[in-house]
């Protein structure tokens, strides 16, 4: 299939037995506004393959309005229109988020409900098995047990080979650790410049072995573009380097630990370029204690 096609090998880090690109790809802006551009959508997941980016991750809740799997249908269309070979490439995808009248966002978290999600998620990636699944965010309304009950049933089905979790505390996360055990390969929480909280959650990632998957690593996308004039630090060095903002915010995080892995989000390809180059920024110590207090 790729016929020779050419593209760059990034740093990779753990995802459980898996190994995927320091930088991931969140494909939640491809679709999230009414007409989005299929075309400049897969152009940005092109660019991030060529890059070398071989993570992307996406939910069935993604979307402009109350319909389920767009951006899920949208990212695997872009991933299989291109040329070069995608073994490599692993797509995580979430459930436990619904969708209903007028866009509105609700949360489902039954075991009915996540076996039910899981196999529709598959069905639409054309996958036997998702390679990462994860729980979108914990339902106020569910035990969190029999949440985590679904996902280890749905491991021992066949339908899941690893398990992650998203916006969960680490009483959630001990409470998930207990019931799926080897399964449970990653946490994925809100982490960047402007959200800075997750520290302890990431030091347990460490001491656990499991990925931390930092989304919104720019802020989300309304305050990505401002990023500099919300973190002067990391505009002062991006001044001083020669780059933006956006690049020096991945690769503190980058820095911030091995185990964490920054997926942000891009529909244009200048987007993806920018933060997949943060690889190659080395930031000094100095740099880095500047940044770290620029809180």
């Amino acid at each position: 299939m790729d016929g020779g096609w050419k593209v760059r090998e990034l740093p990779t880090r753990r995802l459980g037995d898996l190994s995927v690109s320091a930088i991931g790809m969140g494909a939640m802006t491809l679709t999230q506004v009414e007409g989005f551009d299929v075309a400049r959508g897969g152009r940005a997941v092109h660019a991030a393959l060529d890059a070398g980016v071989t993570f992307f991750d996406t939910a069935d809740s993604y979307g402009p309005s109350e319909a389920y799997g767009v951006n899920e249908l949208a990212l695997i269309n872009a991933l299989r229109s291109y040329p070069g070979a995608l073994d490599r490439v692993v797509v995580a995808t979430k459930g436990g988020h619904t969708r209903h009248e007028n866009a509105s966002w609700w949360i489902d978290g039954s075991a009915a409900h996540l076996a039910r999600a899981a196999r529709e998620s598959a069905s639409r990636l054309g996958l036997d098995s998702l390679p990462l699944y994860q729980l979108h965010r914990p339902d106020p309304k569910v035990d969190y047990a029999e949440s985590m009950g679904a996902l280890r049933q749905l491991v021992d089905d066949g339908i899941v080979q690893h398990v992650g979790v998203s916006n969960v505390n680490p009483a959630q996360l001990a409470q998930s650790l207990h019931v799926l055990g080897g399964a449970l390969v990653s946490v994925q929480n809100e982490y960047s410049p402007v959200a800075r909280s997750e520290a302890p959650m990431i030091a347990l990632c460490e001491r656990h072995g499991l990925a931390f998957l930092a989304w919104g690593p720019l802020g989300g996308m309304r305050a990505a573009k401002g990023l500099g004039q919300t973190s002067s630090a990391f505009a002062e060095i991006a001044v001083e380097r020669g780059v933006s903002p956006q690049r020096v915010a991945i690769a503190w995080a980058l820095a911030a630990s091995p185990a964490l892995i920054p997926i942000p989000g891009a529909s244009r390809v200048e987007s993806v370029l920018d933060t997949v180059a943060a690889v190659d920024l080395e930031l000094t110590p100095d740099e880095l204690r500047r940044l770290d207090g620029d809180a």
